[in-house]
């Protein structure tokens, strides 16, 4: 069968059909910074995010690409008496980040509310009409929703620089190789799919590469 690539909006996509390849295409296609300098660095917490966005994070500021990190996340975790949040704030102190130079949310439960309640934490250090770009902080699977879900929610003259981290075992090369891996990006390709179906995130065109026919 022959392939091609072609433009397709998410809301047209049926996730139960993708195969691997169109399911690493959704997530990960043209997900990649653009070196710009921003605001502040936006950072969605998760369970293993001191292990891999932290250092991203920490590294966007001494670079001196931003001068504030933001960091969102109310969820504790087994075995932590801390949210997300608060744990990347100690945790970055620790690496060399001022106090007077991390801002905290630790309300949010998911990513939707990541967005909404860092709305106002954002509006009090620097009033949202002020704010032209953020550095946006999270692992890569997750990118495009969580991309999604600030341009559908966010003021529309707001800019988002995207900081992709890798993880160990959900990346484009190798999420394919683990139970774990398979696991997560077809849960987040049926999410993604769904909530834009549903009118809850902005519809975005992607490249997907589909069956154009037999081999001539």
């Amino acid at each position: 069968m022959k392939t091609a690539r072609v433009g397709m909006y998410i809301s047209k996509i049926n996730h139960e059909h993708l195969t691997d390849d169109q399911m690493s295409q959704l997530l990960f296609s043209a997900i990649q910074d653009d070196q710009m300098k921003g605001d502040c660095i936006f950072v969605a917490g998760s369970s293993k995010a001191v292990k891999y966005r932290l250092p991203i994070a920490v590294e966007l500021y001494k670079q001196g690409r931003a001068g504030k990190i933001l960091f969102s996340g109310g969820v504790k975790w087994t075995g932590s008496k801390y949210t997300e949040a608060l744990q990347l704030k100690k945790e970055a102190i620790s690496l060399g980040v001022p106090e007077e130079d991390i801002l905290i949310e630790d309300l949010s439960q998911h990513t939707l509310e990541n967005v909404l309640a860092s709305l106002l934490v954002l509006d009090r250090e620097f009033h949202l009409h002020n704010i032209r770009r953020l550095l946006v902080v999270t692992t890569s699977y997750h990118m495009r929703r969580l991309h999604l879900t600030l341009k559908t929610y966010m003021p529309d003259w707001i800019s988002f620089t995207l900081c992709p981290v890798d993880d160990d075992n959900t990346n484009e090369d190798n999420w394919f190789l683990s139970e774990t891996g398979i696991k997560r990006v077809k849960g987040e390709t049926a999410k993604l799919i769904r909530y834009v179906k549903q009118g809850a995130l902005e519809d975005e065109e992607v490249d997907i590469h589909i069956n154009t026919g037999a081999n001539t």
